[in-house]
């Protein structure tokens, strides 16, 4: 074969694959714009198609105000209320047994509070038969033996009691020093003693102390520049009268 023969095949070759690509070209361009065209004619038509809304007839001026629902109305759950009313109990809850337990409780509130409290101020206890221990809840706002104070004026002794000298210490001729401590409250009264250092000689030394501290009278201890209740400590002695 020859040179020649060999070119014009070769061209020929190369010309009918141009032709032919250019075929496969055009089919698949086709082929993309149909698929395209199909995709907006669809959406087109469900574009253009009318939506038929629910007619709404208004017949009064409350039904502009809330308009009726487009949709199905849901139904309302009516929740059944006790037709008794319930009182509020006052106090502490104190455990009882089950079948004694009330079904239903409500713990007063402070409006409730203020509202069940009388209209006129109470003046006298005695109305409301309330039975108050001053005397108790004095003494314990009192400071204990051990208790420190700090104070500016000690207590001093304005009525001195001479405790009487037990007969059998005086018979026997004995004699003893006890150191007693006593609570002077704020008025400068004695409100109680105890025995710091007993005398040791059990002649009754203690008691003759005891008896008389409770009847000495002091000028209250100054703190602040207020009186004070305070402990005492001091030392009393029991001496035979020389012959």
């Amino acid at each position: 074969m020859s040179t020649r023969s060999i070119l014009v095949g070769s061209y020929e070759l190369k010309r009918i694959y141009q032709r032919n690509m250019l075929i496969g070209f055009g089919i698949a361009g086709g082929a993309h714009l149909l698929i395209i065209g199909a995709i907006a004619i669809v959406i087109s038509i469900k574009s253009s198609q009318i939506i038929d809304a629910p007619s709404v007839v208004i017949r009064s001026k409350a039904e502009l105000i809330i308009p009726p629902s487009m949709s199905k109305p849901r139904e309302q759950i009516k929740v059944a209320t006790p037709e008794h009313e319930i009182r509020p109990s006052v106090g502490v809850p104190e455990p009882v047994p089950d079948e004694e337990a009330p079904e239903e409780v409500e713990i007063a509130t402070q409006e409730d509070l203020a509202a069940m409290a009388p209209v006129t101020p109470i003046e006298d206890l005695e109305d409301l038969n309330v039975d108050m221990d001053v005397e108790g809840i004095i003494d314990e706002l009192l400071p204990t033996p051990d208790e420190f104070i700090p104070f500016e004026e000690a207590p001093v002794q304005i009525k001195t009691v001479k405790p009487e000298y037990p007969p059998i210490a005086q018979r026997a001729g004995v004699e003893g020093v006890v150191w007693v401590k006593a609570l002077v409250d704020k008025e400068g009264k004695v409100r109680d003693v105890i025995i710091v250092k007993e005398s040791g000689a059990n002649a009754g030394f203690e008691e003759a102390a005891i008896e008389a501290a409770k009847q000495t009278v002091w000028k209250p201890a100054i703190a602040n520049g207020q009186p004070i209740a305070l402990w005492i400590t001091y030392k009393v002695e029991f001496v035979l009268r020389q012959q």
